[in-house]
């Protein structure tokens, strides 16, 4: 009796069973090539118009990739605006207002009306594609001359469309369905740049839409963009008299 118990409980064993963990299919392959620098420098006008008024900055934009960015908006000649932002923090003068800011993405994140990471501005200014998260599953197909990959992360839907014939991001959409705001940025007049001829957007064009608001516009001409020519600085100084922002 104990041997046929014990042979039985070895069949039972042996009998294989399913697996309960679902094998996740492998991701697509996304056709875009990222700018590859360490330090970046770009020179432009920028219009805008946004509640209901209308004007032109001239702009001025630093990077160290994955490191720091750093951007002058300049009217008639004169400073207002400077960011100084790193993957943890955000400071930004505004010299018109007298005032500043220093703290976390919050601030940026207000004013696209989307979560905003370092990341994500980096590859916007850079005119690069955005990978998601690993733990994200995408989506990824042809349509026509471009790759269209689109995939959900933190509440959000990120479309990006990719010009197969240049490697390089066409357009950008990320819309929040819970807040029904949306951004989208379109990429044009590629120029290679030296060293090695890597494409870069000169001219670019962002739209954000928030509900109950016209859309604000953006629309960047780039005159001048060199990719490691120099080491750069990003200086940032708060004058003693100017008053800090409130974080709300």
């Amino acid at each position: 009796m104990a041997g046929s118990l014990a042979l039985g409980a070895c069949q039972r064993r042996a009998i294989p069973t399913k697996s309960t963990t679902a094998t996740r299919p492998p991701a697509p392959e996304v056709r875009a090539r990222n700018l590859e620098f360490t330090y970046l420098a770009a020179k432009g006008k920028a219009q805008i118009n946004a509640n209901g008024e209308q004007y032109t900055a001239n702009l001025n934009v630093r990077m160290r990739k994955d490191s720091v960015i750093w951007v002058s908006a300049s009217l008639l000649g004169i400073e207002g605006i400077r960011a100084r932002i790193t993957p943890d923090s955000v400071q930004v003068i505004n010299k018109l207002e007298k005032t500043y800011y220093a703290g976390n993405f919050d601030y940026l994140s207000r004013q696209f009306n989307v979560p905003v990471t370092f990341a994500q501005l980096q590859a916007l200014l850079a005119g690069d594609y955005l990978p998601a998260a690993t733990e994200t599953q995408l989506t990824a197909a042809e349509e026509g001359p471009v790759q269209k990959v689109s995939y959900k992360q933190a509440g959000l839907l990120v479309e990006q469309l990719i010009e197969l014939n240049r490697a390089r991001l066409q357009k950008l959409t990320v819309e929040d369905s819970g807040t029904q705001s949306s951004l989208n940025v379109t990429y044009a007049d590629f120029q290679p740049l030296e060293p090695g001829g890597q494409l870069f957007a000169r001219g670019v064009m962002l739209q954000a839409q928030q509900p109950g608001r016209p859309a604000a516009t953006v629309m960047i001409s780039y005159r001048n963009v060199d990719l490691d020519k120099e080491q750069l600085s990003f200086p940032f100084s708060v004058p003693a008299e100017y008053g800090r922002k409130n974080r709300k």
